[in-house]
C-alpha cells in the first residue's frame, strides 16, 4: 500500500545476545593437582570434583603435558587402566586451555619463589580474575597472597 514503509522498515536493529558468559558458570582455573584427582580417581577426588563442580574450568596450555605426566607415573606403577581412563576423560573434560604470558609467568615465580608450571596457573587465575583451585600447598599460599592483592 503506498504510504506504508516495507516490513524491512518497520523494523529496527536486532542484536541477539548470548546470557552473560559468567552468569551461571563462574570461572576457576584449576591446575593439575585437582584435576589429576578427579580424572585419576584420587583419595581426594570428592573434593577436587565438589570444588570444580558449577565452574567454568580453565587451565595453562601446558597443563595436558603435566597430566600425561600423571599418567605415566601410575602406568610405571602398574595402573595403567587408570592412566588410560583418565586421560580418556580429560578429552572429554569442558577445560579452556590458554595461552601464557611467558615473560610475566618469569616474573611472577621469581617474585613470589614458584615453579615455572605454578606461576602460570597463578599469572592465569590472575588475568582472568578467577579463583585458583590447587592442592599444593605453596601454590595456594602464593595465590593468597598474590590474588589478594598483597
Amino acid at each position: 500500500m503506498p504510504g506504508e514503509a516495507s516490513r524491512e522498515e518497520q523494523r529496527g536493529l536486532i542484536i541477539a545476545e548470548p546470557a552473560g558468559r559468567y552468569a551461571t558458570r563462574p570461572p576457576l582455573v584449576a591446575d593439575c593437582s585437582v584435576l589429576a584427582s578427579v580424572l585419576f580417581d584420587e583419595p581426594d577426588r570428592d573434593t577436587a570434583a565438589a570444588a570444580l563442580r558449577g565452574h567454568e574450568l580453565y587451565a595453562p596450555d601446558l597443563v595436558d603435558h603435566e597430566l600425561v605426566s600423571v599418567a605415566v607415573k601410575k602406568s610405571r606403577l602398574g595402573l595403567e587402566e587408570v592412566a588410560a581412563q583418565g586421560l580418556a576423560d580429560l578429552k572429554r573434560l569442558q577445560l579452556t586451555r590458554c595461552a601464557v604470558d611467558v615473560e610475566a609467568q618469569r616474573q611472577l615465580a621469581l617474585r613470589q619463589d614458584l615453579t615455572a608450571y605454578d606461576a602460570a596457573y597463578l599469572w592465569l587465575a590472575a588475568e582472568l580474575g578467577a579463583p585458583l583451585a590447587t592442592f599444593d600447598a605453596t601454590l595456594g599460599a602464593a595465590a593468597e597472597r598474590y590474588l589478594k592483592g598483597d
